[in-house]
């Protein structure tokens, strides 16, 4: 097992959100004019993205080639089910392979839908270009702003996080000339999850980059045992790189109820509300019941943006951006 780096961050304490604190940011949201404007646009947009997306996934006649099945997989797979014909597993290949597709392009989709809500810029995907590792870009008080953005909180690895640092101290000039602005904000940006849930990779970006910077480089605030790291070059531009994951990163790019807007959002494109009586689920996994309980919500709490049969939805999402949820 590979040692801890000395100068990582100490392990975070867990990321717990109250889940009466989120329906308290829900009713603000709720009364919030601004707010409801972002999550209708947003909802409009994840609608015609997803009807899209989908049209282009596996279709119930497609080919056995389109779904790169490892034979292996399937074999285990099976024996774990007890299939003893091909046609009970054939059952799960086709929704197995669309969650793995959507997961491909899932993180892409709200970043073009979400970044222009907040005042940011999609940066097209150019290769070998000084922007190829820019997803999102715009302007803040003084400071040209730029993330690197990952779904995930374990999606890079030891050769991503030397790319995305070379890229950044050798472009970083480049990119506050560009908008004549001496200071330059970027973030490596992950879209749900937390610190505590990360490999740590993203934090060698960091690392990476205090290792490879030129002699004339003054370092401000130094990554170790922290999650920035600042830097001011030899031209007086100063640098400012942080890792943002999860909520951090959300409001970081809107402000504090900006994760929740979204997850609204998505609520209100994919899940339709229903009057039927929720009845309780034999849940195979084994914390989901607590983590979707709602009872301790006043009898009379109501919102209009999203339908009582779609709080749980919002608990369900909540989790993910989150070490755990109390009452």
């Amino acid at each position: 097992m590979a040692r801890r780096h000395p100068d990582l961050p100490r392990t975070e304490p867990p990321f717990v959100l109250s889940k009466l604190d989120i329906f308290h940011a829900l009713k603000r949201v709720d009364n919030n004019n601004a707010a409801r404007k972002r999550i209708l646009r947003m909802e409009s947009d994840f609608r015609r993205k997803i009807a899209t997306h989908l049209q282009g996934l596996p279709a119930e006649d497609a080919l056995f080639q389109k779904f790169n099945t490892s034979p292996f997989v399937l074999m285990f797979y099976s024996r774990q089910k007890g299939y003893r014909r091909v046609a009970e597993i054939e059952g799960d290949i086709i929704p197995a392979k669309v969650f793995s597709s959507m997961e491909t392009s899932a993180g892409r989709m709200v970043e073009e839908v979400v970044l222009p809500v907040y005042g940011w810029e999609v940066v097209p995907s150019q290769m070998h270009s000084i922007d190829s590792v820019l997803d999102g870009r715009g302007l803040g008080h003084n400071a040209f702003k730029c993330a690197t953005l990952k779904s995930g909180p374990r999606c890079l690895n030891d050769e991503m996080a030397k790319d995305i640092a070379q890229d950044v101290v050798e472009h970083a000039g480049k990119w506050s000339e560009r908008h004549q602005l001496s200071h330059l904000d970027f973030s490596y940006g992950v879209l749900y999850g937390t610190k505590r849930q990360s490999n740590k990779k993203d934090w060698h970006i960091l690392r990476n980059m205090a290792e490879i910077l030129p002699r004339t480089a003054k370092i401000e605030v130094s990554h170790v045992h922290n999650w920035s790291i600042a830097y001011k070059r030899g031209d007086g531009v100063k640098i400012c790189a942080t890792v943002r994951i999860g909520v951090e990163w959300w409001s970081y790019l809107g402000g504090r109820d900006a994760w929740l807007e979204v997850c609204v959002a998505l609520i209100r494109a994919c899940v339709d509300p229903t009057t039927a009586p929720r009845r309780a689920a034999p849940y195979a996994i084994a914390d989901l019941e607590s983590i979707l309980d709602t009872s301790g919500l006043p009898a009379d709490y109501g919102v209009a943006l999203i339908q009582e049969s779609q709080f749980e939805w919002l608990l369900f999402l909540a989790r993910h951006f989150s070490d755990g949820l109390s009452v």
